[in-house]
């Protein structure tokens, strides 16, 4: 009598124990860190009214942290790389949350800017590692959804940011800060028995047993690859149109379709935010389920969505009517995100494995700081009287400079054909 055996299950199909529960526990992390740092920006009138300053000093509250926090990315994306990843994170988080709470003390204009550089410090270290934690656990079939699970997450830290002006007005500005910054540090307690390294067997196809090296080191690396530079721009790009479209877009709306600026901000932020949400997921998904066992889908699913995003940015900046510029941009929503949901998975094409979080913090330097040029670069524009839809127009034409770039990486990518 024969014996019928089950065919043995690919390795990158085999998840260690715990994957998506990582996933679900660093969601909630990275809402809090989205939350804690943007809920400044939503309660201005009762800050201002607590401690006198002027507009360019509370513009300044949030600057200091962007750029603190950018500067800092790539040293911090070396610490996870060079350190035990869960361990830097739970820190990052326990830190962030504690300065978020001594935020709640300050009395003086000088202090509040303190605990925001103190903040653009100990944020800085999530990012890159949280995401080299979750490609450690999860593989190709399921390395995209989980980025994009995850950053949708952050997305709803982002746009809860509203919370925090809402719990000011009812009681006083403080009442935030020490009620999300005492969630933190308890949570980071919790995360010290749930959040875990992927196990030594899940890393070792990825990680050569090879020692640990220095921060230059592992730039040289980086930057000897021409495919880490061309994600750069490709990142850096997306930083621009990003920053330029959500920052201006409250503006366009009320301008161009006479909105009050209340409805013009529900129209930019209500809509926008849950197409976003929506897209990184989606955008996740359908990469892993076309990667069937080719990393093509990594990059033409960016493909397919930027080029979506382009016309309806085009459409959207040229119509007079305003259910279809909200379509337009919801569309441009869900299908840019698709890029974001990829970028981590890209990354692990052209980076060597025990820089994963390095190169990401390097990433995050270069959005950050291109990004905010670009935003500045709008308001340059803006008052050279150009018109916000020769803008949203130029961040089309950069779209498809991105699709480009892609299929550069791309060709490199396959050329190497690395590990996954």
């Amino acid at each position: 009598m024969s014996t019928i055996q089950a065919a043995p299950l690919k390795a990158e199909n085999v998840l260690p124990s715990g994957a998506w529960r990582i996933v679900i526990l660093l969601c909630f992390v990275g809402c809090l860190n989205y939350l804690d740092r943007t809920m400044i920006t939503t309660m201005r009138t009762s800050i201002i009214q607590a401690m006198p300053m002027t507009d360019a000093q509370f513009g300044l509250l949030t600057s200091v942290f962007l750029w603190v926090y950018g500067i800092l990315s790539p040293f911090a994306g070396f610490l996870a790389d060079h350190f035990n990843r869960s361990r830097v994170i739970i820190v990052s988080l326990f830190v962030w949350s504690a300065v978020t709470w001594l935020t709640s003390y300050a009395t003086t204009f000088e202090e509040l800017l303190a605990t925001r550089v103190l903040m653009g410090v100990s944020e800085a270290c999530y990012i890159p590692a949280a995401v080299a934690l979750i490609v450690d656990y999860h593989k190709t079939t399921t390395r995209s959804l989980a980025s994009g699970i995850h950053i949708a997450g952050v997305m709803v830290g982002q746009s809860l940011g509203f919370v925090g002006g809402w719990i000011a007005e009812d009681y006083d500005w403080s009442a935030p800060f020490s009620v999300f910054g005492v969630i933190g540090v308890a949570y980071s307690f919790v995360l010290l028995w749930l959040l875990k390294d992927a196990p030594k067997s899940a890393q070792t196809e990825e990680k050569p047993a090879e020692p640990k090296v220095d921060f230059f080191q592992a730039l040289r690396s980086l930057f000897s690859q021409g495919s880490f530079i061309l994600l750069i721009i490709f990142w850096s790009l997306l930083g621009i149109i990003g920053w330029m479209v959500m920052g201006w877009m409250p503006t366009y709306y009320k301008e161009h379709f006479n909105l009050s600026q209340g409805m013009a901000g529900l129209y930019a932020t209500g809509y926008l935010y849950p197409a976003s949400i929506v897209g990184v997921i989606l955008g996740g998904f359908l990469s892993d389920r076309f990667a069937k066992g080719s990393v093509n889908s990594k990059f033409l699913i960016p493909v397919i969505g930027l080029c979506i995003a382009a016309p309806s940015i085009f459409i959207a900046s040229n119509t007079s009517l305003l259910p279809l510029a909200i379509g337009m941009f919801m569309i441009y929503g869900v299908t840019r995100m698709f890029s974001d949901a990829n970028l981590m998975p890209i990354l692990c094409l052209t980076a060597d494995p025990r820089y994963r979080a390095t190169g990401y913090g390097v990433l995050n330097f270069f959005a950050c700081v291109i990004g905010g040029i670009g935003l500045y670069a709008g308001g340059v524009l803006r008052d050279m009287h150009v018109d916000l839809g020769q803008i949203f127009r130029f961040a089309g034409v950069l779209m498809f400079v991105c699709v480009g770039i892609l299929f550069l990486i791309k060709k490199r990518a396959n050329a190497k054909q690395p590990g996954i």
